[in-house]
């Protein structure tokens, strides 16, 4: 079984970074630039993990992972990547299937080992 996981980030450069760490360590992965992107990419695909900015135009990452939420009935487990000094609410990520919130910049490294924490999976050599 392979391990679907949803890049989202507007940040070409970023996304690439992220996307070829994961399939580096053998995670099927797809990427989307923008949260409408990233919206219509789930709903098709259905990804059992997402990585994904918080602030990008059109849908932002909460928003994303709201409506996904919302219209899946359960949410995906998620890693939410944010701006230094961006404050995030915890009431507001109390609803929400968000696993983590790193902070930009971040190392690729401590992202993957997020990632196999939160799906389970033995941790990064």
């Amino acid at each position: 079984m392979s391990i679907r996981i949803l890049v989202v980030d507007d940040e070409p450069a970023i996304a690439n970074v992220v996307a070829l760490k994961l399939r580096n360590a053998g995670l099927d992965v797809t990427v989307a630039f923008d949260g409408r992107e990233g919206y219509e990419q789930a709903m098709t695909d259905r990804p059992d993990f997402i990585i994904t900015d918080l602030q990008m135009p059109g849908m932002n990452g909460l928003e994303l992972v709201t409506r996904l939420t919302a219209e899946l009935g359960s949410g995906i487990p998620t890693i939410l990547l944010t701006a230094k000094g961006f404050e995030i609410g915890d009431a507001l990520l109390a609803d929400l299937p968000i696993c983590r919130v790193m902070t930009k910049p971040f190392s690729p490294r401590e992202l993957l080992a997020a990632v196999r924490t939160a799906l389970g999976l033995c941790p990064v050599n």
